[in-house]
């Protein structure tokens, strides 16, 4: 990883980075190093392996793609990494037949009510990506928690992603930069970043069997991460449950969690 940029370049992933380096509200940065997140993982070389288990550290993999994701996909080259534990925390409330590529697709097979359920059965562009955020919350919200928890142990770095490494991975960082107290400003800002990949990405994913049909159904634009969804998706937690913080104590998060991820990423 340069010390010029936040992303780690792989050859078998496009868009992975660094949660480190980001704007703290009460000033200094994120740390570098303890938290990574990604897209796909299964196409990472030997070289990929040997710098993110022997350079980086890594040793907790948090897979957030749906159970047909991973069978489709097959094992990818860290799970045979015997120092790395993979933890599979699927967040199941996808947009497309398998994939979160898919999360801003139009309202085809979408329940309007379901996806977003405090804004009846409006579809604007908005709203309906962020309905599919609150999705993952109120689906699986012990998988965010664990997900979360796992991204704050302390014994070797940890990467959590999902196929892009766009939008449930987006929503999984941004609640922990939130934790850690990063400004609303810096979690946005890195949420958008993936946008600077969409291309490789897309790529990739269309390179896949799993992914080919949703990607190709929508124009490439249709898929960039638009500030005004994250600050939607907080605009609402703020405005439902006291912030992102309120929800999570409302699901079991503890002020131990906080203390551990707060430790994590800060120096």
């Amino acid at each position: 990883m340069s010390e010029m940029t936040r992303w780690i370049e792989l050859d078998g992933a496009v868009n992975a980075r660094d949660l480190g380096g980001i704007a703290l509200g009460d000033g200094g940065v994120t740390r570098s190093g303890r938290v990574f997140r990604s897209d796909n993982l299964q196409g990472l070389t030997p070289r990929d392996v040997d710098l993110l288990v022997g350079e980086l550290k890594l040793r907790h993999v948090v897979d957030l793609r749906s159970t047909a994701e991973v069978t489709l996909e097959g094992p990818g080259p860290l799970t045979r990494v015997p120092e790395v534990r993979h933890h599979h925390l699927t967040l199941f409330a996808e947009g497309g037949r398998y994939t979160d590529v898919e999360a801003d697709t139009g309202p085809t097979g979408i329940d309007g009510e379901r996806v977003l359920p405090w804004a009846e059965r409006a579809l604007d562009e908005e709203l309906r990506v962020t309905g599919f955020y609150f999705g993952y919350l109120r689906d699986r919200p012990t998988a965010v928690i664990e997900a979360l928890r796992t991204m704050a142990l302390d014994d070797g770095a940890a990467l959590v992603h999902c196929a892009a490494g766009k939008d449930r991975t987006g929503v999984l960082c941004a609640l922990a930069l939130e934790i850690a107290g990063a400004t609303r400003e810096a979690i946005v800002a890195d949420y958008v970043a993936t946008g600077e990949r969409l291309e490789l990405i897309l790529g990739r994913l269309r390179a896949s069997e799993t992914y080919r049909g949703d990607l190709d159904s929508r124009p490439a634009d249709d898929h960039l991460p638009r500030a005004r969804y994250l600050e939607q998706f907080f605009r609402v937690l703020d405005e439902r449950f006291g912030g992102p913080m309120g929800w999570l104590a409302g699901n079991g998060w503890t002020e131990d969690d906080t203390d551990a991820m707060r430790t994590r990423l800060r120096d």
